[in-house]
């Protein structure tokens, strides 16, 4: 945990409403968009983050630091939302979810790429980070961005938010989502590999 975070920590175990408003501040509006991944309204999402932020008081003093805070917040958070998404029957739990059978076969690269030697005719553009994110410097990158998850398969963009926007480790998602390591890397595979297909359609406009 980073010097500032534990400095957080501190206050807040202290009972420092302050840090406390400071920390609502910092999170709330990545924990709203992590509920709605799970939740089909706003109402149900503002509900469980309100949840989710008294759990953290209560829980201050059990947090072990073996995670970033904003982890630890979110696997609260995760929990909280799967719970009341499958009470509300807005969707099954996680591991029975469809496998997106639809976009198994779907090739990584367009087989329109390459030539009738399997060469290379239209090479990708050379990206320096693994994660499409990376990428994104202005504000209509970030606006394809969040169109393009929101077309995603639901298992692929839920994967694709826990890993590349919250950070959380492959262990981290297979326990939250009860799924094993396999399906965790083949998910994430496929997500990241649809955003860089819609991404470079959009870089390389002439």
């Amino acid at each position: 945990m980073a010097r500032d975070e534990k400095l957080l920590l501190a206050r807040l175990r202290e009972g420092d409403a302050e840090a406390f408003d400071a920390l609502v501040a910092r999170y709330h509006g990545r924990l709203l968009r992590l509920a709605r991944l799970f939740l089909s309204t706003d109402a149900s999402a503002e509900e469980v983050v309100q949840d989710t932020w008294l759990a953290v008081l209560d829980g201050l003093d059990a947090f072990e630091e073996r995670s970033s805070l904003m982890t630890w917040i979110s696997r609260i958070l995760v929990n909280r939302a799967k719970t009341k998404g499958v009470r509300e029957a807005r969707m099954l739990p996680f591991s029975t979810l469809g496998d997106d059978e639809s976009d198994a076969a779907e090739p990584t690269v367009d087989p329109a790429r390459f030539n009738d030697k399997g060469m290379w005719s239209a090479p990708p553009l050379r990206w320096e980070e693994e994660t499409p994110e990376r990428l994104v410097g202005n504000a209509e990158a970030l606006v394809l961005l969040d169109t393009e998850l929101r077309q995603l398969p639901e298992r692929q963009r839920i994967i694709i938010v826990l890993r590349d926007t919250l950070g959380w480790t492959p262990e981290e998602v297979c326990n939250a989502l009860e799924i094993n390591e396999t399906n965790q890397r083949v998910l994430l595979h496929r997500a990241r590999s649809r955003l860089r297909a819609r991404l470079a359609l959009h870089f390389e406009k002439p």
